[in-house]
């Protein structure tokens, strides 16, 4: 039976680890966290205001643990830990290798201090600079898999970051911008006119699903496989403000019909009205955003909607959610390039452009799906260590595909399947309708 890191580690090329890659990739991507987190105060950094949420200092000290955990302590013979303890206290979900923490209880200690927690950081960092300079070439080799694992997870993390904080900021009872309180920049908000909806048909046929070749993937983006599709049509972009407004307008909260039956209770047990960021004041919607509560922007892609909503709404369009072979099979014919958090710090408006294909199908918001997230055909997991990181999982769960403008460009591949429970929408979450077509004979 083959390890998730084994085989993570045939998918990607066979070339010779570069050292002063990885070890430059390493440091970027613990500044960029770190970076995120410059405008909290200590205060902010404790707060878990939803289960969802995990507190800032959670994040920095948990990704230090997986260095910690899988390459320091096995790998550096003469290692010193910041702190034994550390080692059971931020793990996340690893049953394999000892106590966890409940999650709800992440926000509920004052100790390890912030302090604490980012010099523990600062001790990780320095022995894996150590582990960089003192391995030969083919101890190196032996571990790319599970450095690239690494840098890998703490990119998941730092799109993590800023779901939360921006729930954070959103929760205190004077809502922040990060604007104020930070160095972040948000662009100009284009002029232009959102272009009509159009739809971009797929033919039916057999496609290839799933990653293949050199680079790194997760253990779930595997083994690739065939999947025949039933011809269908998706919308050449993502839903707007606007258009879901008019939903909401509608009554789309308040009529079952169009919502599936989970659905539908949960919207009614947690008295949802609108997206979560959506504010109704003296008749006029509001949202609020990365740069503060503002007017409700029409032209801007719909975001932070669970599954539920997103379903209800296509349901209410006289459409349906894509399957996420259908999105796949659509990103190897258009996809391009997207907006990712490298070129923007806030969702802009539809450009007007007179292009042809599908726009705004990488970056800008995940996508909701109707594929459960299973795995696919001939995928083998084993539950030890980091073989735990994606199997457990799949069950409950739906599929979301695109990246956002949280995550990182190069985190980013066409075949990466995210997934979250389908009540689940303080991420950067959106929808792109599809709908089928008729077969041919």
């Amino acid at each position: 039976m083959v390890n998730f890191v084994s085989h993570l580690f045939a998918a990607m090329t066979t070339d010779p680890p570069k050292r002063a890659d990885l070890r430059a990739r390493y440091e970027t991507i613990r500044r960029a966290s770190e970076q995120l987190c410059a405008c909290l105060a200590t205060e902010d950094y404790v707060v878990q205001t939803d289960f969802v949420v995990s507190p800032p200092k959670w994040h920095l000290a948990h990704t230090s643990w997986f260095w910690d955990q899988f390459l320091l302590t096995p790998h550096l013979p003469d290692y010193i830990p910041y702190d034994p303890r550390f080692l059971q206290v931020f793990n996340s979900y690893y049953v394999s290798l000892g106590r966890v923490v409940s999650k709800t209880q992440r926000g509920a200690f004052s100790r390890p201090t912030v302090a604490e927690v980012f010099g523990y950081r600062q001790h990780i960092d320095r022995y894996m600079h150590q582990l960089f300079e003192r391995l030969d070439e083919a101890k190196l080799a032996n571990l790319e898999a599970l450095l690239e694992l690494g840098l890998n997870h703490e990119q998941q993390h730092f799109e993590l970051l800023c779901y939360d904080i921006k729930h954070i900021f959103f929760t205190n009872s004077v809502n922040l911008d990060w604007q104020t309180v930070s160095s972040l920049s948000f662009p100009v908000q284009s002029t232009e006119e959102v272009p009509d909806l159009n739809w971009i048909e797929l033919p039916q046929g057999v496609v290839q699903i799933g990653h293949t070749g050199p680079g790194f993937c997760f253990d779930n983006e595997q083994p690739a496989h065939r999947v025949f599709l039933e011809p269908c049509a998706l919308a050449d972009r993502l839903t707007t403000n606007a258009e879901y407004a008019r939903f909401v307008a509608e009554g789309g909260y308040r009529q079952s019909r169009w919502w599936l039956a989970d659905g539908w209770a949960r919207c009614q047990s947690e008295g949802w009205q609108a997206p979560l960021y959506w504010i109704e004041s003296g008749g006029r919607w509001y949202e609020y955003t990365a740069a503060g509560l503002e007017v409700l922007e029409p032209l801007r892609p719909v975001s932070h909607l669970s599954f539920y909503e997103a379903d209800a709404f296509a349901r209410w369009a006289g459409c349906r959610l894509p399957t996420e072979f259908e999105w796949e099979a659509a990103a190897r014919r258009y996809g391009g390039s997207g907006l990712f958090f490298e070129g923007a710090r806030g969702l802009l408006p539809v450009p007007a452009s007179s292009g042809s294909g599908l726009r705004q199908l990488e970056g800008w918001l995940w996508q909701w799906t109707q594929s459960a997230y299973t795995p696919y055909p001939g995928y083998c997991c084993v539950f030890d260590g980091p073989d735990e990181y994606n199997g457990k999982f799949m069950v409950n769960q739906l599929v979301l595909r695109g990246g956002s403008v949280c995550t990182l460009s190069e985190h980013y591949r066409p075949t990466y399947r995210n997934f979250f429970y389908p009540h689940d929408r303080w991420a950067c979450t959106g929808l792109r309708l599809a709908r089928s077509l008729d077969s041919i004979a």
